[in-house]
């Protein structure tokens, strides 16, 4: 495919098969904790807690590798820890051992988030990394509909073995560390900077960063924080009335979508904007989440859940490449890595709040608080983030 890098691909198959490691475990995760003793509450504190203590750890990992002048080792490393981390979470069920366990998967993630998204921009222009990124988006996707399917066959002849299925998918995540060996870092790409890079990397970049990145990255921040783990999703499905099967059948169904939206929307993105495109997405996020507050109706949770892939497929890969448009390519690795930590700050915070509006008000009500204030940060986009000033940018990095 044209534009498509062979450091793309082999990076698209570390992510697919990584995804597919932890999307086998995702849409029964909450069942298995559920399972062990977890209540809705610890639950939501679980994958926020994960998310921060990781997310405090991009901006410096990304720092550390724009100074070093490396990228593919922190893409190992980080990838090793996800896949070690798969079979701890069935060895011990005490809370501080899974705390342990999704705290070490989360951490790989923050050790390469900035140096693969790094790799991927330097391996695009900035007119294509609406395609680049759509496609590394697609492939990891995939990997989230693999990874159920395999998840929901096992189910099928073995119901209810959870635990099982933790150490399965510890086999996709070597097969995802044997890709990233055929990874190799371009000495032209970034030079080495001999400077001390300080745990607290993202606030120093904050201060010093262009006014286009921290107006894109507030705008998207505000949306973290509203924009709670997925998890909760498949527990109003469940508590709609559907079966584990239909649920994990259901979280399949829309990671197909995205994996099958990603490419052509970020095809799209190139050609009217990746701003139009992201508050494209926006849109549809809200309307998901307003329909979800106000239907248990099975039919309407499919078609929910088949914009919500369309929604994925116009943000993550979008937001990305917008942030790798409006900053200097010596910066990409901690300017990404300093959004990633801050995000998962949110993360923690929207899950946390997620579980406790759960447990106070309800389920509908968790959703519909969410789709109101993604209608404000919406507007915040289409009025505050010039997309004249995106273009100016653009065809600075260009130059």
């Amino acid at each position: 495919m044209k534009n498509i890098t062979r450091t793309v691909w082999i990076l698209s198959f570390v992510s697919l098969f990584t995804d597919m490691a932890s999307e086998m475990l995702y849409p029964i995760m909450p069942i298995y904790l559920k399972t062990i003793g977890f209540s809705i509450v610890l639950i939501g504190i679980l994958e926020g807690v994960a998310e921060a203590v990781a997310g405090l750890s991009k901006g410096y990992f990304g720092k550390l590798s724009d100074n070093s002048g490396k990228r593919v080792p922190f893409v190992q490393i980080g990838y090793c820890l996800s896949a070690i981390s798969k079979p701890m979470m069935a060895i011990f069920i005490f809370p501080l051992w899974i705390f342990l366990a999704r705290t070490i998967d989360r951490i790989g993630k923050g050790i390469r988030t900035g140096a693969r998204d790094a790799i991927l921009s330097d391996e695009a222009r900035p007119e294509t990394k609406g395609k680049v990124f759509g496609f590394h988006r697609s492939m990891d996707t995939l990997g989230a509909v693999l990874g159920p399917l395999l998840a929901l066959l096992y189910l099928y002849f073995y119901p209810e073995d959870y635990k099982t299925l933790f150490y399965i998918a510890f086999f996709p995540g070597v097969l995802a560390i044997l890709v990233s060996f055929l990874l190799k870092d371009n000495r032209n790409s970034i030079s080495k900077k001999n400077t001390s890079t300080s745990f607290f990397a993202s606030f120093h970049y904050w201060k010093n960063s262009p006014v286009l990145y921290r107006k894109v990255v507030i705008g998207l921040l505000a949306f973290a924080l509203f924009n709670s783990s997925d998890v909760f999703l498949l527990l109003k499905a469940k508590q709609s009335g559907l079966s584990d099967t239909y649920v994990i059948g259901l979280y399949i169904f829309y990671n197909l979508i995205y994996a099958l939206f990603a490419l052509p929307i970020g095809i799209m993105a190139d050609k009217i904007g990746l701003k139009k495109t992201f508050v494209i997405g926006l849109c549809l996020f809200a309307f998901v989440y307003l329909g979800m507050g106000f239907s248990t109706n099975r039919n309407t949770l499919i078609g929910l859940f088949s914009l919500y892939g369309i929604y994925a497929a116009a943000t993550e890969g979008i937001a990305k490449a917008l942030i790798s448009n409006s900053i200097d390519k010596k910066d990409t690795a901690t300017a990404i890595g300093t959004y990633a930590g801050f995000q998962s700050i949110c993360a923690m915070l929207a899950s946390s709040l997620a579980g406790l509006i759960w447990y106070q008000f309800g389920a509908s009500e968790t959703f519909i608080v969410t789709g109101i204030a993604t209608i404000f940060i919406l507007i915040y986009f289409v009025f505050w983030v010039n997309p004249r000033v995106v273009n100016l940018e653009k065809k600075k990095n260009s130059e």
